[in-house]
């Protein structure tokens, strides 16, 4: 996919990447609305998935660089995912610490959720949402999403968040 807003540009993850993306994926602030941070086998192992995914699905979660700098700052995608045992297409992004409250998510979320509509002509797009991120609950609302259901994902009370190409 390749995909780019004002100040960010979306690369696909290759093994360069593995250092930004354990400090990610490995910080417990960070990954507050997931069961746990990830261990590096746990980090090679969602490494490998998105390498699948860009196999298999032509999506996954990209690298997030700042045009600016070229420094990897996260990661987002669409993906496939099971919500409440339905199979959604999914905006996702978990970005360093230090680049929250900056409108990064809010911008690559929409650019993503265009390319969704606009080149794979998708209907509807999600988002699933733990209920202690109120964070990404504001990104969803102002991509114009609505919460459509609620559900335990990981053991963890979650919305599923909708938006379709109408809008609505």
């Amino acid at each position: 996919m390749k995909l780019e807003t004002v100040r960010l540009q979306l690369i696909p993850l290759n093994e360069a990447h593995l250092t930004d993306l354990k400090e990610i994926l490995k910080d417990p602030e960070i990954m507050y609305a997931y069961p746990h941070p990830l261990s590096d086998e746990e980090v090679n192992d969602w490494y490998r998935r998105q390498q699948a995914r860009y196999r298999n699905d032509g999506l996954g979660l990209e690298a997030v660089i700042l045009k600016e700098t070229g420094e990897m700052i996260g990661q987002a995608g669409l993906t496939m995912q099971i919500a409440n045992g339905q199979s959604v297409l999914e905006v996702g992004y978990l970005f360093k610490k230090q680049y929250w409250h900056q409108g990064y998510a809010t911008e690559i979320a929409q650019a993503l959720v265009q390319y969704a509509f606009h080149t794979l002509k998708a209907k509807k797009v999600h988002a699933i949402i733990n209920d202690n991120n109120p964070a990404s609950q504001r990104v969803a609302k102002r991509l114009g999403m609505q919460r459509i259901q609620s559900f335990t994902f990981n053991d963890m009370p979650h919305g599923l968040w909708q938006i379709t190409k109408s809008g609505k």
